[in-house]
């Protein structure tokens, strides 16, 4: 049961991070689809935010847990 949460939890924050990457890759490559974002680079800085706080629990993942 253990095994089973961990790895839960860990393809769901793999997932999220899988997620805000490639809005970063749609911010930076096509940013005609993403118009009505005025500001780019904020943008980029609260998806790679949200990306840090998933990779943050990642690593505790590890740390404490495997």
């Amino acid at each position: 049961m253990r095994d089973m949460i961990l790895k839960a939890v860990k393809q769901h924050v793999e997932g999220r991070i899988a997620k805000h990457r490639a809005n970063v890759e749609v911010f930076l490559n096509k940013t005609v689809g993403v118009a009505e974002h005025i500001d780019f680079t904020e943008s980029v800085e609260a998806e790679l935010r949200k990306m840090a706080e998933y990779d943050d629990i990642l690593e505790i993942l590890y740390k404490y847990f495997e």
